[in-house]
């Protein structure tokens, strides 16, 4: 079997460990550290905003490693730091160690983030490089399976020494995983697609195969495609995070007993699936702008019945884990699928983590904006009717921008010229 798919196989373990111990899990942890240290929840989602930019700051850093050194230290320093981030978190007593915590933990999740995985698995493939993508990016989808667990370990352990057995957990599947990792197929002898070419050794020899043009990082930045994609996705990120970090309080508030919120919460992501795997098969196909547009749509209508959630309506819940899930899964292989068709593979890893940047607003805004929300009015409501508008207005604008006559394919000639 083509190696490729090997490293497409690491990467989806890799992302779902990290996605469902960290991103995902914290929502069950949410509680249960508010109800011991007495916090409110606007503090404590200021945790999850401090990962985003963190992370953030970061990601343009590990883009740029990753371009040089390829994925295999990025997810071992990784691995390490997320460890001890979690060791530490297990024992705070105060907001800054609180605090402190999550930036090892964010320093750690920004060398394997699901969009640098996916500029791994972009450099193996070409012609089957949508669904290779949707493929890893699944691993976070189904990191929503670790929910239940997290919260089973929670309620059985205590929140401080789940931490103690995540972190520990993160050192023994991460690291081997890492050792799985390769960077550039013409390193071994390969050509994307598994085409054979004679092996190549010298990285910077590598010869842009996309066939575009090398481009900079200052020629990116000055890229008014560049921009308008990567707000579009900052916009996307806002409700991921906000409901990702909120959705078992919020479920407490209306009425859902913990375990049930805890499965809701795990169907979630999983239901993004069939957004990571279709979208990204689809985008192998039909404009993948055309697929980031409905992704966008998607995911503003899900926040907007997400807002009407109750205990007793059961088809809402069910209609809003469809909707959601796969509009917020369907547009995460368009990042690196739409930076790589414009850009080209040459920096690609640190074009990814440019995108990250941008995006780190959007993580930053989200969670703490929810959690204010409830803290002032006690009730979540208004802050999902606010994310819903501002999702569903980047989807009219990149839609209108999608027909513009000047297409972005046009302006991107331009701007490398």
């Amino acid at each position: 079997m083509f190696f490729g798919w090997y490293i497409v196989g690491a990467s989806f373990l890799i992302t779902l460990y990290v996605s469902g111990s960290i991103n995902l899990g914290f929502t069950a942890v949410f509680e249960p550290i508010a109800n011991e240290l007495g916090w409110s929840y606007t503090q404590i989602s200021f945790a999850a905003s401090l990962r985003g930019l963190e992370t953030g700051l970061l990601a343009p850093l590990a883009g740029m490693f990753l371009d040089r050194w390829g994925p295999r230290p990025l997810v071992v320093l990784g691995a390490l730091l997320n460890g001890f981030g979690l060791m530490l978190l297990s024992r705070v007593n105060s907001l800054a160690m609180f605090y402190t915590a999550f930036i090892f933990i964010a320093a750690g999740v920004s060398t394997a983030t699901a969009a640098l995985m996916m500029a791994v698995v972009a450099n193996w493939f070409q012609k089957k490089a949508g669904l290779a993508m949707g493929i890893a990016a699944s691993g976070v989808a189904f990191g929503g399976l670790l929910i239940p667990l997290i919260t089973l370990l929670v309620d059985s352990f205590g929140w401080r020494q789940a931490m103690v057995l995540i972190g520990f957990g993160m050192w023994a599947i991460l690291l081997p995983l890492a050792f799985i990792l390769r960077h550039k197929p013409e390193q071994y002898g390969y050509r994307p697609d598994d085409v054979k070419s004679s092996p190549v050794i010298d990285d910077d020899a590598i010869p842009n195969i996309s066939g575009g043009m090398k481009i900079t990082k200052k020629a990116v930045l000055r890229s008014r495609a560049f921009w308008i994609i990567a707000v579009a996705f900052l916009c996307h990120v806002m409700p991921v995070s906000a409901v990702m970090t909120h959705i078992m309080p919020y479920f407490s508030t209306i009425g859902i007993e913990r375990t049930l919120a805890s499965l809701i919460a795990s169907a979630l992501p999983i239901l993004t699936i069939f957004g990571r795997i279709g979208f990204g098969w689809l985008g192998d196909y039909i404009d993948k702008r055309a697929v980031l547009v409905l992704s966008l749509a998607l995911t503003s209508l899900g926040v907007f019945l997400f807002g009407f959630a109750a205990a007793d309506r059961s088809w809402l819940l069910v209609a809003f884990i469809i909707v959601f899930g796969i509009g917020w899964g369907g547009a995460v292989p368009m990042i690196a699928g739409l930076m790589k068709a414009y850009f080209g593979m040459e920096r690609l890893g640190t074009i990814v983590g440019l995108v990250g940047s941008v995006m780190m607003v959007g993580n930053m805004a989200g969670a703490p904006m929810a959690g204010w929300v409830f803290d002032k009015w006690g009730r979540y409501q208004p802050a999902w009717f606010l994310l819903s508008g501002v999702v569903g207005l980047s989807a009219i604008v990149f839609f209108a921008f999608l027909n513009n006559r000047s297409t972005l394919e046009e302006m991107q000639r331009d701007e490398r010229s």
